[in-house]
């Protein structure tokens, strides 16, 4: 069932008690009771003594790993509020970079002109990885005639000089059938909108704009639902939470047709939409805010991955969790290249 746009913290929230459930029954969550030592995590995360409140905005994407991350170190700090929004990476960078958040999630690579924006508002950001996305282009589960894409197939649907010219199916392949071809995707404030045009269409931003664009994959989820003739594309948590309402199309690069899966992101088959996930931290508030260096390192701690696993992501080797913990303790500030 796919999530309703307006309710999607609720939904998360609901399906994130039930994994957070299933670990604790496993052993793998924080469970405490009379007697009994807390867990290592909750002691990382600075157990019931920490307050304050942390702000998070940004990637749609990132959305469902920091909501994860949030949810679990509430539960063992009671007195921390964290609110995570979700307006685009873009979005997210405006909001960071005037001061409104503390931490900001990420689909792409923030760019210099952002870099130079906070650095005028005085704001230093550190950058740090978190996991990996296989980003997924899908189809309505009725579509009997997709189930594999080449990247030429994909910019002809999606590139700029597309608009108003590519509206039926026939016209991508002669193959497929004389049907209106509907499409949904990110906006232009998304870093998934910014990411795939570059791979897709060889510019950041080239694209056709005659789709349904919205920042809340919710919405977009719900179109390629609803409608048999509909193509989308979003991170892979929207698909994972709605693979039994969708069908996910494998993209063969020259290699053949290679389906999202954690498998061929981690083999590297999976190209070239495999990308990182990220968030980005604001120097200052580590250093003056004790939650936020509290909440960070429990982000960053691989005991804790299963969040990340849990969303449908998939989680980084631990080593580089520890090497992103370093550049947070070395205060490494991300500079315009």
């Amino acid at each position: 069932m796919f999530l309703n746009l307006r309710s999607m913290r609720l939904a998360y929230s609901v399906s994130l008690v039930a994994l957070l459930a299933g670990l604790a029954a496993c052993g793998g969550g924080e469970t405490t009771t009379e007697g009994e030592t807390p867990t290592d995590a909750t002691t990382a995360a600075g157990g019931s003594e920490l307050s304050g409140s942390i702000a998070i905005d940004g990637s749609s994407t990132v959305f469902p790993i920091s909501e994860a991350m949030a949810e679990e170190f509430q539960r063992a700090n009671p007195d921390v509020q964290i609110t995570v929004g979700a307006s685009g990476t873009g979005g997210g960078f405006e909001k960071f970079c005037n001061g409104e958040t503390q931490i900001s999630d990420a689909s792409r690579e923030v760019s210099p002109e952002e870099i130079a924006n906070c650095q005028e508002n005085g704001i230093e950001m550190i950058e740090l990885p978190v996991a990996t996305d296989a980003l997924t282009v899908v189809v309505n589960p009725d579509n009997d005639w997709v189930e594999c894409m080449t990247l030429e197939q994909l910019s002809t649907i999606w590139g700029p000089e597309a608009e108003g010219t590519i509206n039926n199916w026939n016209q991508v392949d002669p193959s497929f059938p004389d049907a209106p071809l509907v499409l949904y995707g990110p906006g232009t404030d998304s870093g998934t909108f910014d990411y795939f045009t570059e791979v897709v269409n060889g510019e950041e931003g080239a694209s056709r704009s005659d789709y349904t664009a919205s920042e809340d994959d919710n919405v977009l989820v719900q179109g390629v639902v609803g409608d048999t003739n509909a193509l989308g594309y979003f991170g892979y948590a929207y698909y994972y939470e709605n693979q039994d309402d969708m069908k996910a199309v494998s993209i063969d690069s020259g290699s053949g047709c290679v389906e999202p899966s954690e498998e061929d992101v981690l083999n590297g088959t999976y190209e070239p939409l495999s990308r990182p996930l990220r968030i980005y931290v604001s120097k200052q508030a580590l250093e003056e805010n004790e939650a936020v260096q509290a909440f960070v390192d429990f982000y960053l701690d691989p005991a804790n991955k299963d969040f990340v696993a849990g969303t449908g992501y998939v989680p980084l080797a631990d080593d580089a969790y520890s090497e992103a913990q370093a550049k947070v303790e070395s205060g490494e500030v991300k500079t315009a290249e």
